[in-house]
């Protein structure tokens, strides 16, 4: 069965499956979820465990297959635990049905994998197990659901939070669960539970720790929002991101504007922009003077609508540098 990961919890609480297959990209919840699922299964009797690392192509699945399939020496319920980060066995893919199907009475086998592309989504292991047990998949958390999520976490934790408190966390915190994990913890160990905690308490406890990724900059600048654009990118260039995948994501951005035309309130001139992502390129492979994180800035707010040139001086300025 799919099992929403929203949902396991309870799931757990009604009967523990022989097989459980956790995917995704978001290490805080998947580690949380391991733990529930472990945590369920030593309450009823599950004292021993073991743990695989497999890549893609490995060579080890044949041990994995014996340590599932072998008794243990004191008769005690064992967890195999199978992690597999991009969710294909290759060779394996035999051995690793053998043990979905072997699991049950005295096994119980956790998977653990990265984000499940579209082939790994539809192959047979993944059926099987679904069939035997049950599939979690963990989607990242986005900025959109994260102030709910973090907001959970205070109450979890017995706290309450002021709206300016938690939109200042929410913004140093962003794409960087364990952080904002880490912060709900430190502020209960310095106020008790019970407290509330106000702006001036987050400002003092939490340092800058927000991540981003290219995808948030295209959504961002697809959205004309060029402050929160620029934050992106300055997080990205902070984070040692390539300028060229930077580009790229521009680019995307770009062009899935330009197929909106009609669609949006922006009149983008596109074929200046292109000049712009041009010398952006040239930047970025040494053949033009200047910095490429600068012009990336100005081709990010003029994709949100905001031209940061009059014409005529952007004009004389290309002019000048080519």
């Amino acid at each position: 069965m799919k099992i929403q990961a929203d949902n396991l919890s309870s799931q757990l609480q009604t009967t523990l499956l022989p097989v459980y297959v956790l995917s995704g990209d978001e290490p805080l919840l998947i580690s949380e979820a391991g733990d529930a699922i472990r945590a369920q299964a030593r309450r009823q009797g599950y004292t021993e465990r073991e743990v695989f690392f497999v890549e893609r192509g490995g060579s080890n699945w044949a041990d994995v297959l014996r340590a599932a399939e072998a008794l243990s020496l004191f008769a005690a319920k064992r967890i195999v635990e199978v992690r597999m980060p991009s969710g294909k066995p290759g060779p394996g893919a035999a051995d690793l049905l053998r043990m979905i199907q072997v699991a049950g009475d005295d096994l119980l086998l956790l998977i653990v994998t990265g984000w499940l592309d579209a082939a790994a989504r539809d192959a047979e292991w993944l059926a099987v197990a679904e069939q035997r047990g049950g599939a979690i998949t963990i989607r990242p958390v986005d900025l959109p659901r994260f102030p709910a999520w973090l907001q959970a976490r205070f109450r979890a934790a017995g706290l309450a939070i002021d709206e300016d408190a938690l939109a200042l966390l929410v913004e140093r915190t962003e794409g960087n669960l364990l952080a904002a994990r880490q912060e709900v913890d430190k502020l209960r160990l310095l106020f008790g539970a019970g407290a509330r905690v106000d702006v001036a308490a987050v400002a003092a406890s939490a340092g800058e720790s927000a991540r981003f990724d290219v995808l948030q900059l295209t959504r961002s600048v697809e959205a004309g929002q060029a402050a929160r654009a620029l934050r992106v990118l300055d997080g990205l260039h902070t984070e040692g991101t390539e300028a060229p995948l930077v580009l790229w994501a521009l680019l995307r951005a770009k062009s899935e504007l330009q197929s909106q035309r009609g669609g949006t309130s922006r009149r983008l001139p596109f074929a200046r922009l292109t000049v712009r992502a041009a010398r952006a390129d040239r930047m970025a492979k040494g053949q033009l003077h200047g910095d490429v994180w600068d012009e990336l800035s100005l081709l990010t707010v003029e994709l949100c609508g905001q031209q940061v040139l009059p014409l005529e001086r952007w004009q004389m300025r290309m002019q000048g540098s080519s």
